[in-house]
């Protein structure tokens, strides 16, 4: 008799949850996991999808491995699973997300034709021209004129904003959302740093900066210290 099961199945309110023992062999949860599903033959086959969730701990799945627990699964008819989680990445993954949470500070002037780009955020001290673009993969923050394109979030994460003393872009995009800038400006208007954000209309806008701390409120990575802001 088996002293732990490898295969766990608990029933959740958004379908079926299934917990993967981490430190028993690979094939023993397969095996395993072809038992289970089998007992669950006798379940309605005309009962509408039910979406599963797989938790592998701290078991690393690779692509195929985690291919080969869809196959698995999709013979039972009504199962599919709806997202695999796990505890571990490779170091790649966590390389690549170290690097879309860095700050990336440049001081230059990005003229006509330049193309300046960084997987995170982008801290940038000067001017972009017309015809200059700056990408991110995260934020941008510009202290200086925008007068070219920003790209925003190009990874897709349109939580991002664009922040820039002199707001008058030539084009701005946020994930994959366009907005180019208005015929006219108001000079009046630009004595101040301005934002631009996705809305609730999925519209890019144009704001104060003050605005930000209520939009964005964990926009900052500021830790420490104190501040009576």
């Amino acid at each position: 008799m088996k002293n732990r099961q490898n295969v766990m199945i608990k029933g959740t309110k958004n379908g079926l949850s299934l917990q993967l023992n981490d430190r028993c062999s690979y094939e023993e949860l397969l095996t395993e996991l072809n038992e289970k599903l089998a007992d669950l033959q006798g379940v309605d086959m005309d009962t509408p999808l039910i979406s599963v969730r797989i938790l592998s701990g701290n078991r690393f799945l690779d692509a195929h491995q985690q291919e080969e627990l869809k196959d698995l699964i999709r013979q039972k008819h009504n199962l599919i699973v709806d997202e695999i989680e796990s505890n571990v990445i490779k170091k790649e993954e966590a390389q690549r997300i170290l690097d879309e949470q860095e700050v990336t500070s440049v001081a230059t002037i990005v003229r006509s034709g330049q193309v300046l780009e960084v997987s995170g955020d982008l801290l940038l001290v000067g001017d972009v021209n017309p015809g200059g673009t700056v990408r991110a993969g995260g934020n941008i923050f510009i202290m200086g004129a925008l007068k070219g394109v920003a790209h925003a979030g190009y990874t897709g994460k349109q939580e991002s904003v664009i922040v820039a003393s002199f707001m008058t872009p030539s084009q701005l995009r946020i994930s994959e959302y366009i907005s180019r800038a208005p015929d006219h400006y108001d000079q009046e208007d630009h004595h101040q740093m301005e934002c631009a954000y996705i809305d609730k209309t999925q519209q890019i806008v144009i704001d104060r900066l003050q605005v930000l701390k209520h939009l964005r409120p964990n926009i900052t990575r500021f830790k420490g210290g104190h501040y009576d802001g």
